[in-house]
């Protein structure tokens, strides 16, 4: 007879050094993940073809930008309130729906620095063929652009069609504008005719506003002349690197729950959470003591019986009629017990039993009463206690 063949022990489906290192990979790419989905908004280039810094649309000014890098002045662009508060110059470009809130903060914290302010000229639709791209139908009302004039300065558009055909820009003459743009100053930056300036300053703060963005946008660079000019006109509010604000568009401003979960002062509060977590995973890895066993849903013995009854008829809520029942109960009971004379029965009993107790006139009765009359657990508890050590006290005596 050949031997019997013994089968090999059973053997872990993983490893568990690769699980390990698998849960640690996955748990990596979910904060990964997460991380990246909660600041992508700050990253993507808001405007989508609007007038931004980062729009390459004809109302556009991301050509303004390479333009000045190219041309040898560093370009920068602002996506948070420490980069609003630096001293280079600031444009700020203007869109229809651009935030009123926004503008104002620009205001507050740029009252004592550069900023060149670009009001908004042109409806537009975006070209469903091109993404990206735009297509002006129209000029902004007036009302529309003097709301966003109004929060810089005093002052409005002018009305009527400018006359003017040429602009003197640092010396340089150019064609105007379409539908030129301008407002009133008896001094201007930049005239468009007597009175009227398309480049203007204030006198009490550092502000400029540039009246016509077609001066500058992507649409006026497709010129020669018009993209030396408007290299011009950024010199002559002034030479050194330019900022293009972005935070008016949108960037920097999107505050949510993920981002208070990851930056300070809540950061301290995810770490402690994560540290817990972590505490609590390495702590369940391994057992300590031995396994508790399942215990029955029903004990044995008497103490299980009478607290399951007692269980139930607190549920049933009938445990205030129990007090007078007891009371009955023992009062059979002593008399068995001490020795009560056949046919003894309720209150003769009683008497029998109160004779009994030579240091209380009425022991038994004045304790029965009280068990009766009990109307919680508490007096029910006392009085069945008195009148069990009542009884323990005769039975002791009598033996």
């Amino acid at each position: 007879m050949s031997a019997a063949t013994v089968e090999p022990a059973a053997q872990e489906p993983f490893n568990r050094r690769t699980l390990f290192w698998g849960i640690f990979a996955s748990l990596l790419a979910a904060a990964g993940f997460f991380l990246l989905s909660t600041y992508a908004p700050d990253f993507r280039q808001p405007g989508n073809g609007g007038a931004t810094p980062l729009s390459k649309s004809g109302v556009g000014y991301a050509g303004l930008a390479e333009w000045l890098r190219l041309t040898g002045r560093p370009t920068y662009m602002a996506r948070t309130e420490d980069d609003l508060g630096t001293y280079l110059l600031l444009i700020v470009t203007i869109s229809p729906d651009s935030d009123p809130e926004a503008l104002d903060h620009i205001l507050e914290l740029r009252r004592d620095r550069d900023t060149l302010f670009v009001l908004p000229k042109w409806q537009t639709l975006p070209l469903e063929e091109h993404e990206g791209w735009k297509m002006k139908f129209g000029r902004l009302p007036d009302a529309v652009v003097n709301q966003w004039l109004g929060r810089i300065a005093e002052g409005k558009i002018g009305v009527g069609k400018s006359t003017v055909e040429q602009l003197d820009i640092e010396g340089r003459v150019i064609d105007a504008p379409d539908e030129l743009q301008w407002v009133a100053d008896d001094h201007p930056l930049i005239a468009a005719g007597n009175g009227s300036a398309a480049l203007t300053k204030l006198d009490d703060k550092p502000f400029y506003i540039l009246s016509d963005p077609d001066l500058i946008n992507n649409a006026s660079l497709k010129d020669s002349d018009k993209a030396a000019a408007a290299l011009d006109l950024i010199a002559s509010v002034r030479a050194g690197p330019v900022m293009f604000d972005l935070t008016l568009h949108g960037a920097g401003r999107k505050y949510d729950l993920a981002k208070l979960l990851v930056e300070p002062p809540f950061l301290a509060l995810t770490l402690t959470i994560l540290a817990a977590a972590a505490l609590a995973f390495l702590h369940g890895l391994g057992r300590f003591g031995p396994p508790r066993a399942d215990q029955r849903a029903i004990a044995f013995g008497k103490r299980a019986l009478v607290d399951t009854t007692a269980m139930l008829l607190r549920r049933a809520g009938r445990l205030e009629e129990l007090g007078g029942r007891y009371a009955a109960l023992m009062r059979v009971r002593a008399g068995a017990l001490l020795g009560a004379p056949q046919g003894l029965h309720g209150e003769a009993l009683d008497r029998w039993l109160d004779s009994r107790d030579k240091d209380e006139v009425s022991g038994f009765t004045a304790r029965a009463q009280a068990a009766g009359e009990a109307k919680n657990l508490t007096q029910m508890h006392e009085a069945a206690e008195r009148l069990h050590d009542w009884t323990a006290r005769r039975l002791g005596e009598r033996r």
